[in-house]
This record gives C-alpha cells, structure tokens and sequence, in this order.
C-alpha cells in the first residue's frame, strides 16, 4: 500500500486548510487487522494497539513548518509517543484529527499508510507491540509530489 489521504484532506487542502492545520494537535493511531481500503472508510475490525500524543500526555501532535517544498515533518520540540492499550501485530496506521471517530467519513482528515520495520510509511523498530509499553516515533514525515 501507498499513503492514502482522505477526501476530506484533499478537498480541505484545496479549498481552504494546509495539511498542516487540519491536523494540528491531532493524533496517529496505530492498529492491528485487515488494512481499510482507503482513508475514508471505517476501521471494520481493526484494533487499536496504541494512540500517539505529545510524551504519552494524550495533548495532539504537530508539524514543523515546511523545511523544504514537498515535505513536512514532526515538530522537532515534540516527543511523539503513546502506551499500547493492546498487544498485537501492528499492520497500519491513520493520522487523524483530534475528532476522528474512525467511522466511514468524506469529510474527516486524514492519512493512512502501513507500519513496517522499513520501507513503509510507518517504520517502527518492532511490529510487535505489547500492551503497557511506550512506543515511540522519532522520525514522521509527508511529502507531496514533486512536478
């Protein structure tokens, strides 16, 4: 799977709202199961493994501002982190508003990618999450096409 941004990304994107703002103080949620077929659907029967907020405070995370044209990046300043809530295999994640109920929506913003050790768009040292333990993510990133 490529990165899947929702429709209410792209269309806030165009109209009226950077990436940026719309998921100011939002949160990653990192799940477990049968990966949703795009950003808009409903999470099915995926299970939620971990939340990642501001050092584990559950206060929303956000992006640095622009370094170069096509990439954002995580806020240097912020220790991005969450406590599994359930162990499992960690297969995919979405960047969401603080609001996101995780139901089908055109709407609502977000970005959905898969969780890996490389090469995805997630890269976690461990896939195996374990309920109780800190996960952390130093490295977070989105990039839009260059021409």
């Amino acid at each position: 799977m490529s990165l899947h941004v929702s429709t209410g990304l792209r269309k806030g994107m165009l109209d009226s709202s950077p990436l940026k703002t719309q998921l100011a103080a939002g949160f990653i949620k990192i799940y477990s199961g049968a990966v949703p077929a795009s950003a808009d659907a409903d999470l099915a029967s995926a299970v939620l493994l971990c939340t990642i907020s501001v050092n584990s405070t559950g206060t929303g995370i956000n992006f640095d501002t622009a370094a170069v044209l096509d990439t954002i990046s995580k806020a240097p300043g912020e220790v991005w982190s969450g406590v599994n809530s359930n162990s499992g295999t960690a297969s995919f994640y979405r960047h969401v508003a603080a609001a996101d109920t995780g139901a089908a929506s055109t709407t609502a913003p977000r970005i959905q990618g898969d969780v890996g050790t490389s090469g995805k768009e997630l890269n976690l040292s461990s896939t195996t999450l374990t309920s109780g333990a800190t996960q952390t993510i130093d490295y977070y990133s989105v990039a839009l096409p260059t021409l």
